[in-house]
């Protein structure tokens, strides 16, 4: 009888293999989740780092200006994203349209006619309205005017978007010479935007439009993928290619108005958060684009904010930051796409 008892084998625990946590991330969702899980951390350092009073006070007071921040974020990440698939360009922006320059037409305008008491006296909302409304309708005209006819053309369409965004900056600078001191300063300020102590009622009325446009898209997302093909392809393979874009137009400029109005003009931003979602998501398909241009500007607003308030205790404004940045980074776009 043999008593050869043989001890039992307890399999530890395996590292995972290089090879699957390559796999792993190879995923679009895995890197989505991971910038979530960032976001995350840096929302709950902002809200409780450094409170120097009351917690409850700066809780509400940074819960506003996270909540701007993921407006902001949703609305240049997606309108970005949406415009560089409808031009197939990657280093323009829906600003190129001019609703930057319209914006301080309008700003500057509104000091020129009923002064700097006049334009801080204004209630908010019926400013918010009227920049929103007449932005939306100066771009639907320009798309329906250039898109709806025979000489419908997205190149001629910038152009055309180029030359009135010059000639409203020209109409601003020539007003802006006339005003004095005092307005001139007021005009100066609302020129940058600013993402801190956002007023509530704007910031719900901009959201529920941004939802709206979200929204809007989501069914489009599948048509996207396939406008990435070129106009030909995407009108061989089925899509109504001129209800689809015009459609998608209406729903960037409504998104890029509603949010220039909020916080004012940001030029660069979305050139940043796309051109990096591109490389980040490793997909071209929308699905994994779109959320992935969201969270990537919440990083870069967050850790912005962080940086220049919490950390250097510095007291300019991070649009400041962003613009120079952005510029420098639409500069190098264009040396290496020259250089190719």
């Amino acid at each position: 009888m043999s008593t050869d008892v043989r001890p039992a084998v307890v399999a530890a625990p395996s590292a995972p293999r290089p090879g699957r946590v390559r796999a792993l991330w190879s995923r679009p969702g895995a890197r989505i989740l991971a910038l979530a899980v960032v976001v995350a951390a840096l929302a709950v350092f902002y809200l409780v780092n450094d409170v120097p009073g009351s917690f409850l006070f700066a809780a509400k007071i940074r819960g506003l200006t996270i909540a701007a921040m993921a407006v902001v974020a949703c609305a240049v990440g997606v309108s970005t994203v949406v415009f560089h698939t409808i031009t197939q360009n990657r280093i323009l922006t829906p600003s190129i349209m001019g609703f930057d320059a319209f914006y301080g037409l309008i700003t500057t305008g509104m000091v020129f006619l009923f002064g700097a008491s006049g334009f801080l006296q204004a209630d908010s909302v019926v400013m918010w309205i009227l920049q929103t409304v007449v932005m939306v309708a100066f771009s639907v005209a320009l798309f329906t005017w250039l898109f709806a006819g025979k000489r419908r053309s997205i190149h001629l369409m910038l152009l055309v978007g180029i030359v009135l965004g010059t000639f409203f900056r020209s109409a601003t600078e020539w007003m802006q010479r006339m005003l004095d001191p005092l307005d001139f300063q007021v005009v100066t300020d609302a020129m940058f935007a600013s993402l801190t102590r956002p007023d509530p009622a704007l910031l719900l009325f901009t959201a529920a439009l941004v939802l709206a446009g979200c929204a809007a898209v989501v069914p489009l997302v599948a048509h996207l993928d396939v406008l990435t093909l070129g106009a030909p392809a995407a009108v061989g393979l089925g899509v109504d290619h001129r209800r689809v874009v015009m459609s998608l137009f209406l729903v960037v400029s409504v998104m890029v108005a509603a949010c220039t109005a909020l916080v004012g003009p940001i030029l660069f931003f979305g050139l940043i958060v796309a051109n990096l979602a591109y490389s980040y998501a490793g997909s071209f398909r929308h699905r994994w684009t779109l959320p992935t241009a969201v969270l990537l500007g919440l990083v870069c607003l967050l850790g912005g904010q962080i940086v220049i308030e919490q950390l250097l205790g510095w007291s300019g404004t991070l649009s400041t930051v962003i613009e120079f940045a952005g510029g420098a980074f639409f500069l190098y776009l264009v040396l290496r796409k020259g250089a190719r």
